[in-house]
């Protein structure tokens, strides 16, 4: 895959993951994050493999091949750019990002489930202080969200859902919660109904 390019000043929403497999539900939140959050781009970070997860994705070829079939928009870019930066921790590919991207105003995306548990994350705290964080609301995990152990640390840096649009350029710490019209498609359901199948699982896509 070709590194994404930006330069200084840009806007660029990050939304990481193994994508296994990238569905219409992870387009729904990028065009979201894109209009709600005031980005210039989104990156799909697609991941070696998710730390809390014990089985391991599917190969990094099939999954890729999955998200640009299903993203297709000017801004929004897919990249296996973790395996060239060699990390496997958020917390370490934000790290090695700003040094790469210096001056690039990254925001870190996730959906209000992740939100409920971000505080087991490696240097979640890390996180918050180095960049912004959009979070996308998701079926039945709004309140969990709200009250997380890290909405609660962090209460004072929440944007509210109307001062979305400042998100991408506020000084970190900030975040914001938005809630937008709901999509239950997931990549667990996706593959409980074997419609990521055997020939993506074994490397033969």
């Amino acid at each position: 895959m070709s590194r994404p390019h930006a330069r200084g000043g840009q806007r660029i929403g990050l939304l990481g993951g193994s994508f296994d497999p990238a569905h219409s539900g992870h387009v729904h939140i990028t065009k979201h994050a894109l209009l709600r959050f005031g980005l210039d781009a989104v990156w799909w970070l697609v991941s070696p493999g998710n730390p809390l997860k014990d089985r391991g994705p599917a190969p990094m070829k099939a999954r890729l091949e999955a998200a640009l079939a299903v993203m297709d928009h000017p801004r929004v870019v897919v990249t296996d750019i973790e395996c060239d930066l060699g990390t496997r921790y958020t917390a370490e590919t934000l790290d090695a990002l700003l040094h790469r991207y210096p001056g690039v105003q990254f925001t870190w995306l996730m959906g209000a489930d992740n939100l409920s548990q971000f505080h087991q994350w490696q240097d979640w705290r890390a996180i918050m202080d180095a960049v912004r964080v959009g979070v996308i609301a998701r079926p039945g995990k709004r309140t969990g969200a709200r009250v997380s152990p890290a909405a609660r640390l962090y209460r004072a840096a929440r944007l509210s859902g109307r001062q979305s649009q400042l998100l991408g350029g506020a000084e970190a710490p900030a975040w914001c919660f938005i809630n937008v019209p709901m999509s239950d498609v997931s990549s667990t359901d996706i593959r409980a109904r074997g419609a990521w199948g055997a020939q993506e699982q074994s490397g033969e896509a």
